[in-house]
């Protein structure tokens, strides 16, 4: 935390959220410069950060290029690995919920972290509540249907909150992409009825838990009007 406190302080939060590989560390605190490289699992979420220090010399281009295999290297003998595959799941997960929950208040420490949730989302923000209790077959419903879907979706977040699942996608799902189709005849949706509303767009993360009150709202309105209809928008999407 106080790693990350210290990039806000520093203006890197945006350069080193939204680095592909590598970003350069330059700072007056700082007393020599240094190379951050991300680590991936295979849901290409950033799970741990490589640092070389440099010296009195900038660095050459062949010391990043070298810098950059190693951080290559460790990613493809990390990534497929279970344990990094639950950790970044398990990452956004808890960020999620404590976004719900109004945990996250101080922008400083917490925005660098609610900043890799944008990452693979781009331009506007939906979130949707998936309801699962119309199906009894699995005894974890909750935790069945969420790896199911993410298995499915697996560009989208998720989390489970509030006997839902909650489900954050961007607008290149809407309207580019082919997990736009929910309403394919073979989607898990209508395979194993479940319910899903989804909210209004927003673009903060930190309006997240209005817009999930939204989305349940959808939802519960939507299940109030329809037998047949699995997937409910906001009217104002």
């Amino acid at each position: 935390m106080k790693t990350q406190e210290f990039f806000a302080k520093e203006c890197f939060t945006e350069d080193v959220a939204n680095a592909d590989k590598l970003v350069m560390l330059k700072s007056s605190k700082l007393k020599y410069d240094r190379v951050l490289g991300h680590i991936f699992n295979s849901d290409h979420i950033k799970v741990a950060n490589l640092i070389m220090v440099g010296c009195a010399a900038p660095f050459e281009t062949e010391d990043l290029e070298v810098f950059e295999k190693l951080a290559d290297k460790i990613t493809l003998e990390i990534k497929n690995d279970r344990y990094f595959t639950a950790y970044g799941r398990a990452y956004h997960e808890a960020i999620i919920n404590k976004l719900l929950d109004g945990v996250i208040t101080d922008p400083l420490i917490y925005t660098p972290h609610v900043q890799i949730l944008y990452d693979g989302l781009d331009d506007y923000l939906y979130v949707a509540v998936v309801d699962v209790t119309q199906n009894d077959v699995y005894q974890n419903r909750l935790t069945y249907f969420k790896d199911l879907l993410e298995s499915t979706y697996r560009s989208f977040k998720y989390a489970i909150y509030s006997n839902y699942i909650v489900m954050i996608m961007s607008s290149k799902h809407k309207v580019f992409h082919e997990e736009q189709f929910f309403d394919a005849c073979n989607n898990p949706f209508i395979q194993n009825n479940l319910l899903v509303g989804i909210s209004s767009n927003f673009e903060s993360l930190y309006e997240l838990r209005e817009h999930y009150e939204t989305a349940v709202a959808t939802l519960k309105k939507g299940m109030e009007c329809s037998n047949i209809q699995r997937v409910f928008f906001n009217e104002r999407m």
